[in-house]
Formats: structure tokens, C-alpha cells, sequence
């Protein structure tokens, strides 16, 4: 609550990043997957009740400013650029959204805007499990 966050748990999967302190809400029965990096003033939630709320994928950037609302369905990878409003679903994995309404305008995705916490952890922990002596 001191920093602004409005986060139900179980929300998100693991490896959630939080870039900075502010405002930031989201629907209590959203579904996100891990290693979600979310900035800033985002939302997401839907504003007409009951429609259910957006379920994102797995490797998601959420620049600052973003809207995600609705029902809506958003792939793995993908990089949401900062103040868009997304209303529709986009299913293609890997690509950059933006604008108000949202839509494609690259293939570039999230790959490269952060390190994920999972695959660090999971690396680790394979490279202990080989280097383990017998």
C-alpha cells in the first residue's frame, strides 16, 4: 500500500519484476504469467463487471502507463510500450504493442528488455545439479 500497489496474490506467476514504486493495479482474478516486468501507473483489470479479466502469457513487458483491459488474451513475449491501451487480444507471440488502441508495430518482443528471474534460477540450479559431485 506504501508504494501504491494494488496487487491481489496469486496473480502473478514467479519472477514478477516491479520497475519502480507508483501506482499499479490489477484485477484480483487476473491471470499473469512468470517473469512479468511491469512499470509504473499500469492497470489491469476490466472495467465492466462481470467480464472477466485479461490473462497474459509468460515473459511480458508492461511499460509505464499501460491499460490492459477486458477480456482479453495477451501471448508470451510480448512488449506492451509505455501509455498504449490494449482492448483486443494478440496471440502472437514475441512481437511490441503500442499506441491507444494498441497494435503490432515490431517483432522485436520482450526478449531483451530484462533478465528473467526464472531462467536465471533454473540455470543455476541445473549447472549445480551438474557440477555436483558423485
Amino acid at each position: 500500500m506504501k508504494l501504491g500497489f494494488v496487487i491481489a496474490r496469486n496473480v502473478f506467476g514467479p519472477g514478477l519484476s516491479i520497475a519502480h514504486g507508483g501506482p499499479i493495479i490489477v484485477h484480483l482474478k487476473a491471470v499473469v504469467g512468470e517473469n512479468c516486468r511491469i512499470d509504473r501507473c499500469a492497470s489491469i483489470g476490466s472495467i465492466y463487471y462481470p467480464t472477466a479479466p485479461p490473462i497474459i502469457g509468460n515473459n511480458v513487458f508492461i511499460g509505464p502507463g499501460a491499460v490492459i483491459n477486458g477480456d482479453i488474451e495477451i501471448a508470451d513475449g510480448i512488449a506492451i510500450g509505455a501509455n498504449s491501451y490494449v482492448n483486443k487480444s494478440f496471440k502472437e507471440p514475441g512481437i511490441t504493442i503500442a499506441g491507444c488502441p494498441a497494435k503490432k508495430i515490431s517483432d522485436k518482443g520482450s526478449r531483451y528488455c530484462w533478465y528473467r528471474a526464472t531462467e536465471i534460477l533454473r540455470k543455476e540450479a541445473a549447472d549445480a545439479h551438474i557440477d555436483k559431485p558423485k
